[in-house]
C-alpha cells in the first residue's frame, strides 16, 4: 500500500469495516453507520469519496462493495492489526481484552517492512490471539471449518478455533477461565430452549450461558468410535 495523503486513517477504517461486513455481498449505509457508530450522512459522504478513489463500487440503492484495490488495502490494514495483536500478546504479555484497542492505535502507522519483521519474529503465524486468520502479504487468508460452541451436540469433543472480539469484558472472562484458542472442550449437556451448556476442559467442568457459547467458535473433532 502506498503511503499518501488520500489513504488516511479514516479511509482505512472504512475499508476495513466494509470488508468485515460485506461477506461476498453488498453492505448498506445503515450497517456501516451502526458498526462504526457514526451518522448515515457521514457514511454516505465517505462512500462517495471512496467511490471517486476507485476503492469501492457504490450505489445508493444497492449498497457498497470493495473493489479489488479497496480489498487489497483493507486486507493489509487487517494484517497489520492482527500481527500487532499477536505481538502484544506473545512478546509483551498483554491480556486478550487489551490487544485490540492497542492494535487499533498502531495498525495505520507501521510499514510493511515492520510487519514482516513481526511475522518472522513470531514464526509466520496464521492466526491472531483471538483465532482470527492473519492475511498473508499477498492477501490470502487461511480459513478453518468452525461452528459456534452453542451449536455443538452434547457428547462431542471440540477444539476452540476463535473467540469473538466484540466484547472485551467477555474476552477477559474467557481468558481467565481458560477458554482460549487451541484448547480442547467437550460438550457434556445442553439445557433446552437456549439454556446453559455444561462443558469440560482440562479435567474441569463448567457451565456457560448459551449466548456466551455463541461467541466461542470451535472445530468439532472426529468421533473416537
Amino acid at each position: 500500500m502506498k503511503k499518501n495523503q488520500v489513504l488516511t486513517q479514516s479511509v482505512q477504517d472504512y475499508l476495513k469495516t466494509i470488508y468485515k461486513l460485506q461477506d461476498d455481498g453488498t453492505v448498506s449505509t445503515t450497517e456501516i453507520a451502526k458498526d462504526m457508530g457514526v451518522s448515515g450522512a457521514s457514511v454516505t459522504g465517505m462512500l462517495k469519496r471512496l467511490s471517486s478513489m476507485s476503492l469501492v463500487d457504490y450505489n445508493s440503492y444497492k449498497g457498497v462493495k470493495l473493489t479489488t484495490r479497496g480489498e487489497r488495502i483493507a486486507l493489509e490494514v487487517i494484517r497489520h492489526h492482527r500481527l500487532i495483536e499477536l505481538y502484544l500478546k506473545e512478546e509483551l504479555g498483554y491480556k486478550l481484552d487489551r490487544v485490540h484497542e492497542e492494535a487499533c492505535k498502531l495498525e495505520h502507522f507501521i510499514s510493511e517492512e515492520f510487519a514482516e519483521k513481526i511475522t518472522n519474529k513470531l514464526g509466520n503465524p496464521k492466526f491472531d490471539p483471538h483465532g482470527h486468520p492473519i492475511p498473508t502479504k499477498e492477501g490470502k487468508i487461511h480459513f478453518v471449518n468452525e461452528v459456534p460452541l452453542s451449536e455443538v451436540e452434547a457428547g462431542k469433543e471440540t477444539v476452540i478455533t476463535r473467540l469473538s472480539d466484540t466484547d472485551q469484558k467477555l474476552l477477559g472472562y474467557l481468558e481467565e477461565i481458560g477458554l482460549i484458542p487451541n484448547v480442547k472442550v467437550s460438550v457434556i449437556s445442553k439445557s433446552p430452549f437456549n439454556g446453559p451448556i455444561s462443558i469440560k476442559h482440562a479435567d474441569t467442568e463448567k457451565v456457560i450461558g448459551y449466548e456466551v457459547a455463541g461467541k466461542i467458535f470451535v472445530e468439532v473433532l472426529p468421533s473416537k468410535n
